[in-house]
């Protein structure tokens, strides 16, 4: 009975109606959310169809499969997908840990001044517009004027030119995320950093431990939640490396290697006007990085106990 008095009192319809302010403040954020995210979703239809804007989404004619199968037996489908891929696991292997070593680093600065230059300075390359740091990077690896190539010329290294080398690409994409990436993906990092208990430090200084043996028993523990958090969360876009950086640094001689779904699908949307094309590739995209996340999200539960659901 007395079972039965508590589930009426935590049934949805109560607590809506005790809290009943706090749910009004979120109803405006929610609607916004509905409407602009949920409603646009029925035209992912246009993937199915032969879309014609005169006919609108609803009048275009049925096709079912077709562009689907269109982009599957593509030469380009096997391209952008090895590309995308590659890129993706690339930047992942590098920009993953490097943001646990830099905010294990500034966990163990003492010089209160030195580690807050050091944070800002790693943070401020994260505020360069992609427009700008694409300018940056061209400029930078310029054969006859860029800055890089002289250096490593005074070295004795002939480097070449850089951005029309398409082996060369995954890795300018990749470095240049660390530099402009890793110290603002550090914060989450130090926030979990900063929450653990100063007297686990204590003990361990009592018990003799040294500066790497509290890293190893207290630091690293401490931030595995949130690193399984992060790590399942970069898994759900394993397909989705960003438009704008990659498009940018595209040229002629490297596209063999940086052709990826997103650019790709942006050429034949927007630029040829195949709208159920673009649309299929989209879809595809949107359903293998969503079917990722609940694989990676389900190892996790099973092998750590963290998920996002």
């Amino acid at each position: 009975m007395q079972h039965t008095r508590l589930n009426r009192r935590n049934t949805l319809g109560s607590r809506i109606y005790r809290n009943w302010g706090l749910y009004l403040l979120m109803l405006p954020a929610m609607v916004i959310f509905f409407c602009f995210t949920y409603l646009p979703m029925y035209g992912v239809t246009i993937a199915f169809k032969d879309f014609r804007p005169a006919q609108g989404i609803w009048g275009s004619h049925w096709v079912g499969l077709k562009y689907f199968e269109r982009y599957f037996n593509s030469y380009m489908f096997g391209n952008t997908i090895v590309n995308t891929l590659v890129i993706s696991l690339y930047t992942i292997a590098i920009t993953f840990p490097l943001p646990i070593l830099l905010a294990l680093m500034c966990n163990q600065m003492y010089a209160k001044r030195f580690k807050k230059f050091f944070q800002v300075s790693t943070y401020l390359p994260h505020f360069i517009s992609t427009v700008v740091m694409c300018g940056m990077i061209i400029m930078f690896l310029s054969p006859s004027s860029g800055i890089i190539p002289k250096l490593c010329s005074m070295a004795g290294i002939q480097t070449g030119d850089l951005m029309g080398n398409a082996g060369a690409f995954s890795s300018i994409y990749v470095w240049t995320e660390v530099w402009q990436h890793v110290g603002w993906d550090s914060i989450m990092y130090i926030a979990a950093l900063s929450s653990i208990d100063p007297q686990l430090y204590e003990a361990a200084e009592v018990d003799g431990a040294s500066k790497w043996q509290k890293i190893l028993a207290i630091d690293i523990p401490m931030l595995v939640p949130t690193m399984v958090t992060l790590f399942i969360l970069r898994c759900g876009s394993l397909l989705g490396v960003g438009f704008e950086k990659v498009y940018l640094l595209q040229n002629d001689l490297n596209i063999s290697n940086s052709e990826i779904i997103s650019t790709y699908l942006y050429k034949m949307g927007l630029k040829s006007n195949q709208y159920s094309y673009s649309a299929a590739i989209g879809l595809f995209n949107n359903v293998v990085n969503f079917i990722i996340l609940v694989l990676v999200n389900q190892i996790s539960k099973k092998l750590s106990d963290t998920s996002l659901f």
